[in-house]
């Protein structure tokens, strides 16, 4: 059986991956009896399901077109954070001079190498997703097309399996935004740019979101000559404009040339692949061409040949329709994962994995609404955000009280070199709940889970400022702010009775 995304180079690597997570000696199962549980899709959230239904007895059938492990192990997550472990080495290099330390000059990347690190690792982290694995959780392991032939059954490779519940998480695919040319020139995605052995000498990245910003730092830091394209003002557009602001400067000392506010862009092609771009940013005209194109924006929910009409599931260019619980319009059938959610972090198809056990198998009544769901983009310095920003607070007309940290003034952070960032908490205007946070750091996505824990379980900021922090840690700018929380309560009437305690009790 060959799959749809193909993995390039065949070396040795990815001929163990593939052996892993779509071996092509694989021999499908008889299915017998009717399953408790059928998933569509081996990413994050099919593997959450199936895995946690198997291990309480239920029984179970997984199946996968393409690569089990989907997006995240492939051609996501974990390659993706191999390359920016690399491009945060080049960048501690390139300004170990700052902290008196001297490196010798003509420092090189082997970006072959890099890339073959990658593969390695990948290769090295997929038996946790392998279909050897999971068969032998005690589930049936199908590979190839499932789709529905009615409301209670699901046809792969001419074999049909009857289920009681069964769930959708086939997720979501990169895909390529109308652009005058587009259709004409070869370009890459981020199912296709881990395919890379050779550093493109220049690259042009459509779409400054966290795939469009963490790649162009990391291939500016290896030596690329990178073009950055967005249709808006700046960089980032969901996170807060002070967060947005320091990872934009960050990227242009990197070396990353922002264009953005682009407008009239068009792409040609060139020979041996090149691709020539001009567009109008700023009042300026820019006439580039690059070796190579990688498009950054859209994604698409793989609801395509999955019967979903038979079955009684709707669904439309977002995905499929599910409500609070996960539901389709077919109360047999839930979804989870990118197919279905705004969210489309790993973490996020876990979670709601898990809520559709509860309410597949046990008839709970868990609710995807109740999930506090952080993210976080690994630029240098990383940004991680959870719950609202100020921008949400107004437009839902929450009134909040925000308390802000910045990273100069903590001394880990100093001592480090790292001071550009901050710690932003929201609270509830008159109270210490938290209803959101940012955090700009060079590990802010493990920061943020703090703050996470804290919304998840109904702590407050006082909760927060009574927790001891180690010193000297960055992590101790999210006390500050708990300690800046608790200031405010000291009002002049507070502080007048205190004062007078004070001057009776001496």
């Amino acid at each position: 059986m060959s799959t749809l995304i193909q993995l390039q180079p065949q070396d040795e690597h990815n001929l163990r991956l593939e052996e892993n997570v779509h071996p092509r000696d694989w021999s499908n199962p008889t299915p017998t009896g009717r399953y408790n549980l059928v998933v569509l899709g081996a990413g994050t959230a099919g593997l959450v399901a199936a895995a946690g239904a198997a291990g309480l007895g239920a029984k179970v059938a997984l199946i996968e077109r393409e690569l089990m492990g989907g997006d995240c192990l492939n051609v996501g997550c974990v390659p993706s954070k191999a390359l920016l472990s690399a491009a945060r080495s080049v960048r501690s290099v390139r300004y170990a001079e700052e902290l008196g330390v001297q490196v010798p000059e003509g420092t090189t990347v082997d970006f072959a190498r890099v890339m073959q690190r990658m593969r390695q690792l990948r290769a090295e982290i997929s038996p946790n997703d392998s279909a050897a694995r999971f068969r032998d959780l005690g589930i049936d392991v199908f590979l190839g097309q499932g789709k529905f032939v009615d409301h209670n059954t699901v046809e792969v490779e001419g074999q049909c399996l009857s289920f009681k519940k069964a769930v959708i998480a086939t997720g979501a695919r990169a895909s390529a935004p109308s652009i005058p040319g587009l259709d004409q020139v070869e370009y890459l995605t981020n199912e296709s740019i881990f395919s890379l052995t050779e550093l493109p000498r220049r690259l042009g990245i459509i779409g400054a979101g966290p795939i469009g910003c963490e790649l162009a730092q990391a291939f500016a830091l290896f030596g690329s000559e990178v073009f950055l394209i967005e249709a808006a003002h700046g960089i980032l557009p969901r996170e807060d404009s002070d967060a947005a602001e320091i990872v934009n400067t960050s990227i242009l000392r990197d070396g990353v040339k922002l264009l953005c506010c682009g407008k009239k862009l068009e792409l040609q092609p060139r020979e041996n692949g090149q691709v020539r771009l001009t567009l109008e940013s700023h009042d300026h005209n820019y006439d580039e061409t690059v070796d190579r194109l990688l498009v950054a924006v859209g994604r698409a929910p793989n609801v395509e040949n999955l019967g979903l009409e038979a079955a009684g599931v709707e669904f439309d260019k977002l995905g499929v329709k599910v409500n609070d619980r996960l539901q389709t319009a077919n109360p047999h059938i839930f979804a989870a994962g990118d197919i279905c959610s705004s969210y489309k972090f790993t973490h996020a198809a876990d979670f709601m994995a898990r809520i559709v056990i509860q309410n597949a198998l046990f008839k709970g009544r868990a609710k995807a609404s109740s999930l506090t769901i952080p993210w976080s983009t690994y630029t240098s310095p990383e940004v991680a955000h959870v719950g609202l920003t100020a921008q949400d607070a107004k437009s839902q007309g929450i009134a909040i009280q925000t308390f802000t940290q910045n990273l100069k003034e903590v001394d880990r952070a100093i001592l480090e070199g790292e001071t550009n960032g901050f710690v932003k908490v929201h609270v509830r205007a008159g109270s210490d709940e938290i209803v959101g946070a940012t955090i700009v750091a060079t590990n802010a996505g493990d920061l943020i889970s703090e703050i996470t824990l804290a919304m998840t379980c109904g702590l407050g900021l006082k909760k927060v400022a009574g927790t001891i922090h180690p010193y000297p840690t960055q992590a101790e700018a999210i006390r500050r702010v708990g300690d800046q929380f608790n200031r405010t309560r000291l009002t002049p009437l507070v502080k007048s009775l205190f004062r007078k305690w004070l001057q009776w009790t001496r």
